[in-house]
């Protein structure tokens, strides 16, 4: 997949609602079976290509059933500096994904061990951070911190979100203050990255984290490969700023393939002596 297919909202095939029996995998071209996909955690059988998946869609897969308390639910955002067109853009964002914003947040238990949540959606504008995503996720880190609680949060952005200006851009130290007063706690903040984390997300909280995963192949970086070879000039290494790049050069910790993610983070948080 192309660098610029990345940011592209690609019809979102995997919602339940969709009558087909059959998607196409956008890597290979390979035609699916729904269910198969499903089973398979959202993963290619043919070529391991990772599909986008709602923010619902991805708690399904980590948390114990029934045991998400959702913050924030109604918090959206609002056009103040009146951009051009970013009140349809908002609206379209509400229909394709379902979702009031680009975060979902709360508490959960997974394999027993309760712990403050956020994950980021795909569908609503490639999860762009505005101003009520960096407010919903600064409160995560907030009750988390009062609570006592480990945070678990997904990442998925194309960066701040242009329409809301330094209002978004403010987003980047407001949340990194709160991991800050919960980092000083002792308390446990571990981040899985996502294709693509980009821009202000990525340089601020998604690599704040005192264990930083990724899902396989993820895009993960501040600019992109091709506004780096513009500027430096320069023809950048093969899979530069993927995450096996990255974790070759120590910048995340582990790459967890999306079945494993479950298990993996009980051990953490076991390893970290959270109570059950």
């Amino acid at each position: 997949m192309t660098f610029k297919n990345r940011f592209k909202n690609h019809k979102n095939q995997l919602e339940g609602t969709s009558p087909e029996l059959l998607i196409e995998c956008p890597e290979c071209g390979k035609s699916l079976l729904k269910k198969d996909v499903a089973r398979s955690f959202y993963v290619c059988t043919e070529c391991s290509f990772y599909f986008k998946i709602p923010a619902r869609q991805r708690l399904s897969l980590l948390i114990d059933t029934g045991t998400f308390s959702e913050f924030d639910a109604d918090m959206t955002a609002a056009n103040v500096l009146d951009f051009p067109e970013y009140d349809e853009k908002l609206k379209t964002a509400v229909q394709k994904s379902g979702e009031k914003e680009a975060v979902i947040c709360g508490t959960a238990k997974i394999n027993g061990y309760t712990v403050a949540i956020f994950i980021m959606d795909p569908i609503f504008m490639t999860g762009s951070m505005g101003t009520i995503v960096g407010e919903k996720i600064t409160r995560v880190f907030e009750y988390a911190a009062e609570n006592g609680l480990p945070v678990i949060g997904y990442t998925v952005s194309g960066g701040a979100r242009m329409q809301e200006g330094i209002l978004s851009l403010m987003q980047m130290a407001k949340v990194s203050g709160a991991v800050r007063k919960h980092s000083g706690k002792g308390l446990l903040y571990v981040t899985v990255l996502t294709d693509p984390t980009t821009g202000g997300v990525t340089a601020s909280f998604a690599m704040l984290g005192d264990i930083t995963l990724s899902e396989p192949n993820a895009l993960i970086c501040f600019a992109g490969p091709r506004v780096i070879e513009q500027t430096i000039r320069q023809k950048l290494p093969d899979g530069f700023q993927k995450a096996e790049f990255l974790f070759k050069k120590g910048f995340i910790d582990d790459i967890i393939e999306r079945k494993d993610q479950k298990e993996y983070l009980t051990k953490l948080l076991k390893i970290h002596g959270e109570v059950v």
